[in-house]
């Protein structure tokens, strides 16, 4: 059984697997600090200085009873929903060429591999003795 597994998990797809499960985590922090500190300080500036990390619509107050609180406050949290967004339309557009670049690359293979290769030289002449042979015949 251990064997059996140790086959499974070492063949090339499971670790290509692996591996872009890896480098897709990393991406994705990549992304986001992307959009949470490149894109969205200048957009929000364009907005009239909006900070969408707290761009909210309150359902309700929180209410305390000194200085414990007794009921946390209830809010919409649109801004970050807006920043994850776009987060998500930016990995979503990377992977989409990403994937569109390896299909190209497999089908342009594919079309090389389908196409006729040219005989070698020998073959050719050889063709070539061969068809001059039966013409003095």
């Amino acid at each position: 059984m251990l064997k059996e597994f140790k086959e499974f998990a070492v063949k090339g797809n499971m670790i290509d697997m692996a591996v872009g499960i890896i480098i897709g985590a990393a991406f994705g922090t990549v992304i986001k600090s992307l959009v949470d500190n490149v894109l969205m300080p200048p957009l929000g500036m364009l907005l009239g200085r909006v900070d969408f990390s707290n761009l909210k619509i309150p359902l309700q107050e929180e209410v305390k009873e000194g200085d414990a609180v007794v009921t946390e406050a209830v809010a919409l949290n649109y801004g970050q929903f807006i920043t994850d967004l776009i987060s998500f339309l930016l990995v979503a557009f990377a992977v989409f060429i990403v994937i569109k670049k390896v299909v190209a690359g497999l089908q342009k293979k594919e079309e090389k591999k389908d196409a006729p290769s040219e005989p070698p030289k020998q073959q050719v002449l050889l063709e070539e003795i061969r068809d001059l042979l039966k013409e003095k015949a």
